[in-house]
């Protein structure tokens, strides 16, 4: 009876705007390692440019999200999706007539990355959170994230048939075009952190308040630390993955194919994780989905490549690819509610992009100096076998907070 009541009020139409604005969002900047080759050739610029522009990019998503999730808590979810609409159609346009890296890493990497910094998982996510219940919470989570995996799904071979008939740079600016339809989505999310039914719930506290009681708390220090992983693993493979592929000799379409896969199994993966986190512990989780990817990578890097083991490595890696951010943003709000949960959701995504930072430069810095991009992979590897073991200790419940509950 109470399940059935749960999911009749469920708030649909949240829901289903949040996780379109999620689709168009996540889709184009999951198809940059496309436009790489194409633009490198008509430029004449080298990997390492790219991969510095893809580097800002996620850095400035990860430092934009506490900044972009603060202001959504304070001024509301829609009017900081609109300024993303700006930022991201604004940067696309700029990265498609750059003649000049500097304008690359503008465009595609300062602009692109506050874009999907104030329109990405953080910020719907936290809309969700006000308006869902804590059981209904975890679910509501795992939609948003898959409809983000489904943009990856379709943007990847949507991007590539675009750049085959109008070419990468006409391309760029069809994707901005489409990015001006957020602010349209984003109606219903309209609202901050003192509106949705969970509003009354919420513990008053002031920004630094938060900050403080947050950074103070070691089940949250580690969370950040873990997903500082995720962040270099997934950058790496979309911004490297295509080229990596051309490298070991499979033919440019096993790309276009193997990232649809990785969206395809994303929205599974990351459905299940909202079912599974609502379930059983989510530290546990994060930590088998942390040792699943090191096993995954272990074994397509020492198997003979061929497109088969492409296509099945990606189909594993989409199962496990953002299966990590239902039960992450979940664990942040249960243990300190959702009033800020926009600006430490994002606070433990700005680590999640510093690790994407160094994973998208690494890699093309590392490929331009010994020719090769096993070094990064690897050390993915090790990577993901540290955030197994600082994920275990985390401990799924509220902050103790002895003086509010006297009061």
């Amino acid at each position: 009876m109470n399940t059935a009541s749960a999911r009749a009020s469920m708030p649909w139409l949240i829901i289903i705007a949040g996780s379109l604005i999620a689709m168009l969002t996540f889709g184009p900047r999951s198809a940059m390692g496309f436009f790489q080759l194409p633009m490198l050739a008509d430029t004449g610029w080298d990997r390492s440019t790219f991969g510095l522009a893809m580097a800002i990019q996620n850095l400035c998503w990860g430092l934009g999200q506490p900044f972009f999730g603060a202001l959504a808590d304070r001024y509301g979810t829609g009017r900081v999706l609109a300024l993303s609409a700006v930022l991201y159609s604004s940067g696309l346009l700029i990265m498609a007539h750059a003649t000049d890296p500097v304008w690359l890493h503008i465009g595609g990497g300062v602009l692109v990355g506050l874009g999907v910094a104030s329109g990405s998982f953080g910020i719907i996510l936290s809309a969700f959170a006000r308006n869902v219940t804590p059981a209904q919470r975890s679910l509501a989570f795992g939609i948003g994230t898959a409809a983000g995996s489904a943009g990856m799904f379709l943007f990847a071979p949507l991007s590539q048939g675009l750049i085959s008939t109008f070419g990468w740079s006409d391309s760029l600016v069809y994707l901005g075009i489409l990015m001006l339809l957020v602010p349209l989505l984003a109606i219903p999310l309209r609202g901050n952190a003192n509106s949705g039914s969970q509003s009354q719930t919420s513990v008053q506290q002031t920004v630094s308040e938060a900050l403080r009681e947050a950074l103070g708390h070691r089940s949250y220090v580690l969370l950040i630390s873990g997903f500082f992983v995720c962040g270099f693993q997934v950058a790496f493979i979309t911004a490297h993955f295509p080229a990596y592929l051309g490298d070991i000799g499979i033919e440019a379409r096993y790309a276009v194919i193997a990232m649809a896969l990785i969206g395809f199994f994303n929205i599974i993966g990351s459905l299940a994780a909202g079912v599974i986190g609502q379930r059983y512990s989510k530290p546990y989780f994060l930590a088998l989905i942390y040792i699943g990817r090191s096993i995954a990578i272990t074994a397509f890097l020492l198997l003979p490549q061929s497109p088969a083991s492409v296509i099945i490595f990606a189909g594993v890696m989409g199962l496990l690819w953002l299966s990590t951010v239902p039960p992450t943003n979940a664990l942040v709000a249960i243990m300190f509610g959702t009033r800020h949960l926009g600006l430490l959701g994002g606070v433990v995504f700005l680590s999640h992009q510093i690790g994407s930072f160094l994973g998208v430069w690494m890699g093309g810095e590392l490929y331009d100096r010994f020719g090769s991009y096993d070094g990064v992979w690897w050390f993915g590897v090790a990577l993901g076998l540290f955030a197994a073991v600082v994920h275990w200790p985390i401990r799924e419940r509220a902050v103790d907070r002895p003086m509010l509950a006297s009061a």
